[in-house]
């Protein structure tokens, strides 16, 4: 695999208001591993936090799953939305790590919540929270839901190979929801586009568990093919060129400018690649959440977790902008334009 990443696929911009965020929620494992811990097992500490920023990452326990991340998430959403289990009428999760290949997770999220609601997984991995919410966000504008629920949750340390010195530092366990509802004209997606180019496929899969290379008694014992590769050089210039290029085009849908945005909420993939996007775009850090280097990447997580945490110190308040970005495997993404 060269270095050169696939041409940018431009993709079609879209307004979807009449919805609001009313409640927020997010869910971090207690277990914290430092770069330190990792240095204890062969990896370089320096190299970490001066490749990515991440300093330190949470992973789940032993028996910890996918959906318990995603229930203590929802229920810290639904408290915050004051919206009772019983009016709750979708339940849309992103993940990349579902408890099972089958059924989709969702089901056991809605069990343990006691919901009685459709509930289906999204895979569209560290770009699973914004086609969710994008998802959900046409139930409710449509009259087909009142209050729905949209989770983006992962247990990555299960899916990325503990021997690879080069992802496994990346990525770390977390959950975040919301509690959508119908809202004014003015309200919800001012703008937005969603897009994918699977040329670039195999610069971040996972080969083995799907209909292509099933697992079988014979391959069990190839454990790199079960665990996520990535081709990191290529990704990068990929998606920073992503990022600048679809920021304009939301924003220069609405007729806005970057000043109009008060939070940039972006996945949290590498403090690199949010560094050179905003340094070409002359966005001034104050504006730019991070938390990866506390989290690492949370994949479908990372989106949500940085909302809640934002919105829970009285940063965000009503009429303000906000872009939301996740981008990752597929290739896959999604920029968004909310209106609070």
């Amino acid at each position: 695999m060269n270095d050169s990443q696939p041409p940018l696929r431009r993709s079609a911009v879209h307004s979807l208001t009449g919805v609001q965020i009313v409640g927020t929620g997010s869910f971090l494992p207690d277990r914290v591993v430092t770069n330190e811990d990792l240095g204890k097992l062969g990896f370089d500490a320096d190299w970490i936090v001066q490749r990515t920023g991440i300093r330190q990452r949470r992973h789940a326990p032993p028996g910890m799953t996918t959906s318990d991340l995603a229930v203590g998430a929802a229920e810290r959403a639904l408290e915050a939305a004051g919206v009772a289990r019983d009016e709750i009428d979708l339940v849309i999760l992103a993940t990349l790590s579902p408890d099972y290949l089958m059924p989709q997770t969702a089901t056991a999220v809605q069990d343990r919540l006691g919901l009685s609601c459709p509930a289906v997984d999204l895979s569209a991995a560290c770009a699973g929270f914004a086609y969710a919410l994008v998802t959900a966000s046409q139930f409710v504008a449509s009259g087909c839901s009142r209050h729905a629920l949209v989770i983006g949750a992962d247990t990555n340390s299960r899916v990325v190979n503990p021997q690879d010195k080069k992802t496994f530092p990346l990525f770390g366990d977390g959950a975040g929801a919301v509690v959508l509802a119908p809202g004014s004209k003015e309200q919800g997606l001012l703008s937005y586009t969603l897009g994918a180019d699977g040329s670039g496929i195999k610069l971040l899969y996972r080969p083995m568990g799907g209909s292509k290379m099933p697992l079988t008694p014979e391959s069990c014992g190839a454990a790199p093919m079960w665990f996520m590769q990535m081709e990191g050089k290529p990704v990068f210039k990929w998606a920073v060129s992503l990022l600048e290029t679809t920021f304009r085009q939301v924003l220069d849908e609405q007729g806005r400018s970057f000043a109009d945005v008060k939070y940039w909420l972006l996945h949290q993939a590498n403090e690199r690649i949010l560094d050179a996007a905003m340094k070409g775009l002359g966005i001034p850090p104050e504006r730019i959440v991070k938390h990866l280097d506390r989290y690492g990447n949370t994949s479908a997580g990372s989106i949500p977790i940085a909302l809640d945490e934002t919105y829970r110190t009285g940063a965000i308040t009503a009429g303000d902008q906000l872009i939301l970005c996740g981008f990752g495997a597929g290739l896959s993404w999604g920029t968004l334009l909310w209106r609070w």
